[in-house]
């Protein structure tokens, strides 16, 4: 997979009169980046139930309220433990499947979106080089428009992640099931409510592509016009490494805050729960975490968030890099 060339190589744009193969066509990118975000997924999914778990069990009006007998978690290792012996392992992946199906929307759109942006509308450099600015852009753009498109399964995933901790608490089940969890979002809050969330949801997309795919592409770059690397594995993981941790960093608030508007009751109209600890806006929800348990909360699950990221990141990245050499396309 090496090349003798030291310039970053990025798709090329074919000539005029020269068709575009089915190889550089934007839907065989997105079905490639799908497959890779699939099976990233698959690997770190428990790290992200650990994280959503981390950074609801910080609403400690929800948890006095609850009258809870169980202590709850503090820490990422106790909480995977807490899972697996209260819950049982196989629920460390409890949502997976609303977490592939997004991937699918979310993935795709993104990394297809990103590469079309940076080919077509932003374009690279005569010497193959890309502006960290023009990155930067693409990146939030590719990553705002994926996520909102998504929204309905990230929205699903984090209720269905929910469920293990309800059952501990007492309370009745809310969903068992994808089709089960969409029908009652659409029944309380119309197609409306699938959108739940969607604003810190498109912030946190926009923030992680930032870090992910701007500081992907730049260090991939880096690395190739600065040293004597060949674009091979060595230059993938280092940085995917550089991406997962930059990623990491700049999401974790927004994740924080996206995860707590999403996991609110809603009555049978749609409106927040009356009693409960509720947040009308994102803004709301900030101020609330702040006041009430300092600013630090906005950081609640990033070593978890960070452990998966990295993984993540670097398995996806790897993933897609081989797929796409192994497809017949230009590297990433």
């Amino acid at each position: 997979m090496t090349t003798t060339n030291p310039i970053h190589v990025i798709s090329p744009k074919p000539s005029v009169g020269h068709d575009v193969t089915y190889v550089d066509s934007f839907w065989f990118k997105y079905i490639l980046s799908s497959l890779s975000a699939s099976v990233a997924e698959t690997v770190t999914y428990p790290l992200d139930l650990t994280k959503t778990r981390l950074q609801i069990q910080g609403e400690r009006a929800k948890i006095a309220e609850s009258g809870l007998k169980h202590t709850p978690y503090r820490g990422m290792v106790a909480t995977m433990l807490g899972i697996i012996r209260e819950e049982g392992f196989t629920n460390l992946w409890k949502g997976l499947s609303p977490a592939i199906y997004r991937h699918l929307v979310y993935s795709g759109i993104r990394m297809a979106t990103y590469e079309y942006m940076r080919d077509n509308v932003l374009q690279k450099k005569s010497d193959g080089s890309f502006p960290l600015w023009k990155s930067a852009l693409g990146g939030m753009t590719a990553g705002a428009v994926g996520q909102f498109c998504a929204n309905p399964t990230d929205l699903i995933k984090v209720q269905m992640q929910m469920e293990g901790r309800r059952r501990l608490e007492g309370k009745p089940p809310r969903v068992k099931g994808v089709i089960e969890a969409a029908s009652q979002i659409l029944r309380e809050g119309g197609v409306r409510g699938l959108w739940k969330g969607w604003a810190p949801n498109v912030q946190r997309g926009a923030l992680v592509n930032l870090g992910d795919l701007t500081t992907y592409d730049t260090a991939k770059h880096f690395f190739l016009s600065h040293t004597s690397l060949k674009d091979g594995h060595l230059v993938h993981i280092m940085s995917s490494v550089c991406a997962g941790f930059v990623g990491a960093t700049m999401a974790t608030p927004a994740d924080v805050i996206k995860s707590r508007i999403m996991n609110q009751p809603t009555d049978s109209k749609g409106r927040y729960v009356v009693g409960g600890l509720t947040y009308k806006s994102s803004i709301e929800c900030l101020m609330a975490t702040i006041r009430n348990e300092g600013a630090f909360a906005l950081y609640k699950g990033f070593i978890p968030t960070w452990i998966r990221m990295a993984p993540w990141s670097l398995t996806f990245w790897l993933s897609y890099e081989q797929i796409r050499n192994l497809a017949g396309t230009a590297s990433f």
